[in-house]
């Protein structure tokens, strides 16, 4: 089995194609292991807000496999492929990491660039995989989180997913 580390991104309908992504990568892979969900800014692009979560997963799919697996989920969630690569989209699914693979696989970079860039993605991976390290640059998660130093918001929201709260805004 591979641990597998996927970021879940949506501004179009965004609570309905989150909730989707979940309810598909649970049927797929059993029990996910799910960090909580953030709103951002839409960044390369005017857009409205994204939701923005990274979830886990253990698997014996190869990359290849997982990556045509979560494009065809993209598009029975309406998201165009064609369509620029900084627009506005009903979900986007990334694989971040699988296990310690560093390279091309499959077609796939890994790890993620976005990992080290995003904070919409690093902050939910250091939330769930804090104490993991980066398969490049060896640093645990939380470090790199502690370290982030772009100028990139992101706030915690009210989610909830089969009847179990995932995440709490905070209260000002």
């Amino acid at each position: 089995m591979s641990r597998v580390y996927i970021s879940v991104g949506s501004n179009i309908e965004r609570y309905r194609h989150v909730t989707a992504a979940l309810d598909a990568l649970a049927s797929w892979f059993g029990e996910l292991i799910i960090s909580p969900v953030y709103e951002s800014e839409s960044v390369g692009f005017e857009g409205s807000d994204f939701l923005n979560l990274v979830v886990g997963i253990d698997t014996n799919l190869t990359v290849g496999e997982l990556s045509r697996r979560f494009k065809q989920l993209e598009a029975d969630n309406g998201r165009v492929q064609s369509a620029p690569k900084f627009s506005p989209r009903t979900l986007d699914l990334d694989i971040l990491t699988y296990d310690e693979a560093n390279g091309v696989v499959d077609g796939v970079e890994l790890p993620r660039a976005e990992i080290l860039k995003n904070a919409f993605v690093l902050r939910p991976l250091a939330d769930i995989a804090g104490d993991e390290r980066h398969p490049v640059c060896g640093e645990p998660y939380h470090t790199l989180w502690q370290n982030y130093q772009r100028d990139q918001k992101l706030w915690p929201v009210d989610f909830s997913w089969q009847g179990r709260l995932v995440s709490r805004a905070l209260v000002s």
